[in-house]
């Protein structure tokens, strides 16, 4: 094992201790994901030195997203207890903000090349994400984002990660990639809109996005509409028509289900003069702020399932979309071989032939000396010339296998950022390509019936532990035994680790 690979391997060593402690499910997990990688080196969808259980961040991801001046900087404040995000009716914070805990009673502001380049971090290398859709970008990494440390205890083994508000008009494409990719990681994501600003439908773009977007993905339950600053509505004459009008407009989009809150910050409301609409505003701000608040305290439980989610696609991934697609490649390129070689030896064919019948017709004009029609004859010379052409045309059949290959390595490319395809899909077709793989054989390299078999084991196991999951966290039975489970399960950090050295970072499991 190289020396990168030991680092992989200390990584999930020390990710395993802190899950031992923290959720013996997951713990599990790791040692599923262990197989997959060990499928993946021998497919070559992996290197080495990489793992699938490292591309996923372990600590709880919470984002919110929203429009500008949505209230969601005064949302977090609130939230923590404690003043870190600036707020204002403008525009404050141009950047993506990554928030996590701190036992220092400051709260400090880091770069974001802190989080591009540690790999503890969901936005590891984001910079090349960034610079692949929008070049030059990527070296401007601290322009997007910056990571922030706060000692709050409601951020203890959690991230989370406040976004600059959206704006149709200033959409670059860099922002909505960090964007895509935060939604594509977080356990929750709370939406927020203004309610001061009553004309939903002048948002055509922002709306597509942040709804017509996100309804349709698998995990759409982890997406919560929020509707902030209602209170600035108690002054109009019929202020349900503020909350139908934005219903109305995400009904548009597809939203037709789910929950739609009606919030406001309680430090920054707007005087409501009549006691009875004072009364009736704040219970409905103060359900909606309780039920959102319990969905971010149990996103511990949303990430223990977001995990085993990750483990079951990426086996599925593997077998139904990455190995059919890497044998529909080796099939093609098998095709190409085959043709050039008929192609090329047809056209070696020929030249001999012609050759020959040359060589026959000057023969008998010219005079060969005895000795030599006798050296030509040996069998030496016939063994050396025999293996002269099988070198040649061996030389011309590996030409032509090295170039077929070449010729799909941009169709792969572009078929994996369409699948989405955890792994290089490219390296993997590549290792069918070498020069001691047969064109003739029936299997991708590394993949068979024990592949299989791991992959089946692997999906079940994830399903076994879905079972695990529901059965700590739910009761059909009314069984009094179980119905402290739930708190051990997102029991979150051990007390020794406070004897740790002070980092800035959100808990103990993602130290992998």
């Amino acid at each position: 094992m190289n020396s990168a690979g030991r680092l992989i391997e200390g990584r999930l060593k020390h990710l395993e201790t802190h899950l031992e402690q923290e959720n013996p499910v997951l713990l599990k997990t790791v040692q599923s994901f262990k197989t997959l990688d060990r499928i993946a080196y021998r497919t070559g969808l992996l290197d080495t030195d990489d793992s699938y259980a490292t591309q996923i961040p372990w600590w709880p991801l919470i984002s919110v997203l929203g429009t500008f001046s949505s209230g969601k900087s005064t949302f977090i404040n609130h939230y923590l207890g404690y003043k870190l995000q600036r707020t204002g009716n403008q525009a404050v914070d141009d950047k993506f903000t990554v928030t996590c805990y701190s036992r220092e009673k400051t709260a400090h502001a880091l770069p974001g090349v802190a989080l591009d380049s540690d790999p503890r971090f969901p936005f590891y290398q984001i910079s090349e994400d960034i610079e692949r859709v929008a070049q030059g970008e990527g070296e401007r990494i601290d322009s997007y984002l910056q990571l922030k440390t706060c000692p709050s205890e409601r951020l203890r083994g959690k991230i989370l990660i406040d976004s600059p508000g959206f704006d149709a008009d200033a959409q670059r494409t860099s922002t909505l990639r960090i964007t895509d990719h935060i939604i594509d990681l977080s356990d929750l994501v709370l939406v927020f809109f203004d309610a001061r600003h009553p004309e939903p439908g002048a948002m055509n773009d922002t709306l597509d996005h942040l709804v017509s977007n996100t309804i349709n993905r698998n995990d759409a339950g982890k997406f919560l509409y929020i509707l902030n600053q209602i209170d600035s509505a108690a002054r109009e004459d019929n202020p349900e028509e503020v909350v139908a009008a934005w219903q109305r407009a995400l009904g548009e989009r597809g939203l037709t289900a789910g929950r739609f809150y009606t919030i406001y910050n309680p430090d920054a409301a707007v005087p409501i003069d009549d006691p009875d609409l004072r009364k009736r505003f704040e219970r409905k701000r103060d359900a909606d702020l309780e039920e959102i608040h319990n969905r971010m305290h149990e996103v511990e439980i949303e990430r223990a399932y977001r995990i085993i989610g990750v483990l079951e696609r990426t086996a599925r991934d593997i077998e139904e979309r990455a190995i059919p697609a890497i044998g529909e490649a080796v099939s093609r390129w098998k095709r190409r071989v085959i043709w050039g070689d008929a192609f090329a030896f047809g056209l070696l064919f020929i030249a001999l032939f012609a050759i020959t019948l040359k060589l026959g017709y000057w023969e008998g004009l010219r005079f060969t000396p005895p000795w030599m029609e006798t050296l030509l004859n040996s069998p030496v010379i016939q063994i050396f010339s025999a293996a002269g052409v099988l070198l040649v045309l061996f030389g011309v059949h590996y030409l032509i296998r090295s170039l077929a290959a070449r010729s799909l390595l941009p169709h792969l490319r572009k078929q994996a950022r369409t699948l989405t395809i955890r792994g290089d899909l490219a390296q993997a077709f590549l290792r069918n390509t070498k020069p001691w793989r047969s064109i003739f054989s029936r299997s991708p390299a590394g993949w068979g019936r024990g592949a299989r078999k791991r992959l089946a084991q692997v999906k079940e196991d994830a399903d076994n532990y879905v079972q695990t999951l529901n059965d700590r966290f739910t009761n059909p039975s009314g069984e009094p035994a179980l119905a402290a489970e739930p708190e051990q399960m997102i029991e979150s950090y051990p007390e020794a680790e406070a004897q740790e050295p002070e980092t800035p970072r959100p808990g103990s499991a993602q130290q992998a």
